[in-house]
């Protein structure tokens, strides 16, 4: 796909002082990279002599053999569809600097000085050399460098921005980006995509930690991808040790780093989405408002490449299945913990406002048991006890022993004041009520006993002075999977914004609370009862017949959609390829496809119902409020979506 483009940070061996060892190491992670498919690779600072030359660094001999170095790299990779970055010093007008050379297709494109140079280590490199903002001119003849006049005058500069088409470069050199505001800072409010350090940091007690947040921050704050790559252990011990330390961030996350604490000869290779990049820079006005502010007063020289684009086969590109929902167990503790504390807050704070008792429709299933734990909690932080609570079964045609049983028994053991109300006699009343044959089992069937059961609590919450809790989550709002003024309204939701994919690992997480031990066993069989609505009679079993991934499609199918959608805005053809790469193991492209078509039609189709939600807390970057973060009309046309989905190819 045309908006990814593939990276790597190269960690080789290096020689201090032997330009010719450095080169040849240089050129075998060069090549390991063009076997790879690699659009850019870039490598620590002063590689091509090594970073503790030290008072070497005076040595023509050493800066001779350097420019030497460059122009041999820029032959290897004339015939090579490779962009390097490579760094070296080099002197201008009788000043010494410290470089990073962007190469393509046997010429240096540009030079880019490091503007910050740290007096605080120990290594002084003020020693030796001068800052960008030393320069004098802004661009360097080729033969300064060691060039045939072919190559053409190289600009040299921390302002360089190199326009690849496909992407948009920007560099800048260790020390850099650990500066307040810096040269990346203002690349990047000016267009640049991929921001690339060439470091060479040494390693201490913690920098491995600090480092990495500097570079998810830089990335986050640019809103680009950032790629760093640092020296290795090869380099001079004779008072530091260097790690090797290589990353790459994607929109304020890592997504490749190496495992090692200290670690050389290596090639750290990973995709990267720049349509991530793309939606975010358009969509978030804080980018914008800072490219038009920083912009007329820094703007760079931009260097426009004619660069051979490739597709990308997405071979380097781990696409989560489940996107709202953290992979690591101690990451996924803790997030949904603090999803948890949110949808508590909100509801104390609702409940203190209205200063009445909370009224929950308990089903047996996971929403419901979200909301009755959430509403538990809420009530002890307000000072009252459990029966401040009630909760509501409402048993009628398809409720299964199963479901009607565990609803009893949570309700119970938390100790919530707990009301059975059967609505099969109203359900079949309000049937012959409108003439309908109570054997048809269609949407009116099944409707009907959703808005009873809505009357039902609405009524009794305003018998006892209460307000009724809503069970309804992110995923079933995307999907209108909620009948009109019964299980899509409520007088506050508190799982609104909690995805079906993160709902059983929030309630897995809940059930080890002290406050919750005594559910556990019912919580656990709750988490193993199939999602239903349990709106149709169970089978000849007493199973539940009716099971709503059958009929809607899998849940984690439709989160996936619903987040790629939502998040970045990415058109049917790119959120088929994504899903196609997450679920390759579980469902085939016709089944993705499928229910792809479905995901646009009912997500369009069921705005009217988005348009009138209830309050609800927001929790995470998706949310569907209409005061907020999703409007839109509800008569929309989903055509343009549709046509793309359903000309995919399986």
């Amino acid at each position: 796909m045309r908006d990814f483009i593939r990276i790597a940070a190269a960690c080789p061996e290096t020689s201090v002082g032997n330009v010719a060892f450095n080169v040849n190491e240089i050129t075998k992670k060069i090549e390991e990279a063009v076997s790879k498919k690699v659009d850019v690779i870039l490598f620590p600072e002063l590689s091509v002599t090594g970073y503790t030359c030290a008072d070497l660094f005076f040595q023509q001999t050493l800066l001779t053999a350097a420019l030497d170095g460059l122009k041999k790299i820029c032959d290897f990779i004339s015939e090579k569809n490779i962009v390097v970055l490579v760094g070296l010093p080099v002197v201008v007008e009788n000043k010494l600097f410290n470089v990073g050379a962007v190469c393509y297709k046997g010429k240096v494109l540009g030079i880019v000085p490091k503007t910050y140079i740290p007096t605080y280590n120990e290594f002084y490199e003020r020693r030796w050399f001068s800052s960008a903002f030393d320069l004098n001119g802004n661009e360097v003849l080729p033969r300064a460098l060691g060039l045939g006049e072919e190559n053409g005058a190289v600009p040299i500069g921390n302002d360089l921005i190199f326009d690849f088409g496909a992407f948009v470069l920007g560099a800048e050199v260790c020390e850099d980006f650990w500066a307040a505001i810096t040269p990346g800072n203002l690349l990047a409010l000016n267009g640049a995509e991929v921001l690339f350090n060439l470091s060479a940091s040494n390693e201490i007690a913690g920098k491995r930690a600090y480092r990495r947040n500097l570079v998810e921050q830089s990335s986050a704050k640019g809103f680009c991808v950032y790629a760093y790559a640092s020296s290795g252990s090869t380099e001079s011990t004779t008072d530091l040790v260097f790690s090797g330390h290589c990353m790459i961030a994607e929109n304020g996350k890592i997504v490749a780093e190496n495992d090692k604490v200290i670690d050389s000869d290596y090639l750290l290779v990973s995709d990267v989405d720049l349509g991530k990049i793309r939606a975010d820079r358009m969509k978030i006005k804080t980018y914008s408002e800072g490219s038009d502010f920083y912009g007329k007063s820094h703007r760079p020289r931009r260097i426009i490449v004619n660069y051979e684009a490739r597709e990308n086969d997405l071979s380097y590109y781990a696409v989560k299945k489940l996107p709202f929902v953290p992979g690591s167990g101690a990451v996924r503790k803790d997030r949904c913990e603090d999803i948890f504390e949110m949808q508590v807050a909100g509801l104390k704070k609702r409940m203190f406002t209205v200063r009445s008792h909370p009224v929950i429709g308990v089903s047996g299933g996971l929403d419901s048991t979200l909301a009755l734990l959430v509403a538990v909690e809420a009530a002890h932080r307000a000072g009252k006890p459990s029966n401040y609570v009630y909760g509501i079964t409402m048993p009628c045609f398809g409720t299964t022993n199963r479901t009607y049983r565990n609803s009893l028994s949570l309700m119970e053991k938390l100790g919530v004041t707990s009301v059975e109300i059967p609505i099969k006699d109203a359900v079949s009343l309000h049937f012959r009520d409108i003439g309908q044959d109570e054997s048809k089992r269609d949407l009116t069937y099944e409707n009907s006993q959703a808005r009873e059961r809505t009357q039902v609590l609405m009524d009794y919450a305003g018998k006892i002075g209460g307000f009724v809790v809503g069970t309804g989550d992110l995923s079933e709002l995307a999907l209108g999977w909620c009948t009109y003024n019964a299980d899509h309204m409520s007088m506050y939701g508190v799982n609104a914004g909690v995805p079906k994919t993160l709902v059983r690992w929030m309630i897995d997480v809940i059930k080890d609370f002290d406050s919750f031990k005594e559910c556990k066993e019912v919580l656990d069989d709750i988490l193993d009862t199939p999602i239903s609505p349990e709106l149709l009679p169970p089978d000849a079993e007493g199973k539940i017949a009716q099971a709503t991934e059958d009929i809607v499609g899998p849940y984690a199918l439709h989160d996936f959609f619903l987040y790629y959608t939502l998040r970045y805005g990415f058109a049917p053809k790119k959120v088929f390829t994504l899903a196609k790469k997450a679920f390759e193991s579980d469902f085939d492209a016709c089944t993705i496809k499928k229910w792809l078509v479905n995901f646009y039609k009912r997500f369009f189709t069921q705005q009217f119902k988005r348009s009138c939600l209830p309050d609800g807390v927001k929790i995470g970057s998706v949310c569907l409020s209409p005061r907020g973060d999703w409007r839109m009309p509800s008569d929309a046309s989903s055509a343009i979506w549709l046509s793309e989905a359903e000309s995919l190819e399986v």
